[in-house]
């Protein structure tokens, strides 16, 4: 049994069970500091799914207390997605593993959650730190959140990492997306259906460690632009990118 369940025995009046899944791929730096912060009195259990890190990731992960999956098929989509279903939590959690999400944060996010008053919560990128994203990312996101916006009538100003989502939420959007579209799938599909998306401001800091998958470089990032708008495009028209993930 991982160290962070066995902390979770006498966590006091029962309430709907939390699982943070965390996508990782050579997070060595970053990844015990992810999961220490997490708040031990609200999150139950801790999935962390490797996608074949090279580094000391999975051995940082389970000396913290986490649970490892290891996932060979590439795809932050995928990764999320067997996080997902090696858990029975009710609801779940997103979140990075390269340090740059505040875990410290994940009460601001979970509360309206727990309480009724979302069926989506996303952390917004609203106080960022200097150089955390670079501007054609930041650009990028804005753009496609502008357009969930208008089309559907939400207040989104951001793509995020850091997701709060009922289990049964998830699993009825039918998410299909195995790589960058993963998020905006989550969004379009869920604005679509009339979810209530909560838009919560978070910090967002420079990464602990490793090197971005998205943002990295110019090239990549312009290859997840287009990624996502077609994503937008797809989903937006209700096409499918082919079976549930879940």
């Amino acid at each position: 049994m991982a160290r962070w369940t066995a902390l979770q025995e006498d966590s006091g009046p029962a309430r709907a069970t939390v699982c943070a899944v965390i996508p990782v791929l050579n997070e060595q730096a970053a990844i015990a500091g992810v999961i220490s912060g997490l708040p031990h009195d609200l999150v139950d259990d801790v999935v962390v799914v490797d996608g074949g890190s090279t580094d000391g990731t999975v051995q940082a992960a389970e000396s913290a207390g986490a649970r490892v999956v290891r996932e060979t098929r590439r795809g932050y989509g995928r990764a999320c997605a067997s996080g997902v279903g090696a858990s029975t939590a009710e609801i779940l959690v997103f979140i990075d593993g390269d340090g740059a999400d505040d875990p410290r944060q994940l009460p601001l996010l979970l509360e309206p959650v727990l309480d009724g008053r979302a069926d989506l919560a996303i952390g917004a990128r609203a106080r960022m730190e200097v150089g955390a994203l670079p501007a054609h990312a930041v650009l990028g996101n804005k753009l496609a959140a502008m357009l969930i916006s208008a089309r559907w009538g939400q207040r989104i100003s951001d793509l995020p990492s850091f997701k709060v989502i009922r289990r049964e939420r998830l699993l009825a959007l039918g998410m299909t997306e195995a790589t960058y579209g993963w998020t905006i799938e989550m969004l379009v599909k869920a604005a679509r259906r009339g979810y209530r998306i909560l838009e919560v401001p978070i910090d967002y800091r420079r990464r602990t460690g490793g090197v971005s998958k998205v943002s990295g470089n110019l090239s990549t990032s312009l290859k997840a632009a287009r990624s996502i708008l077609a994503t937008l495009a797809r989903h937006g028209l209700g096409r499918t990118a082919g079976a549930p993930l879940l």
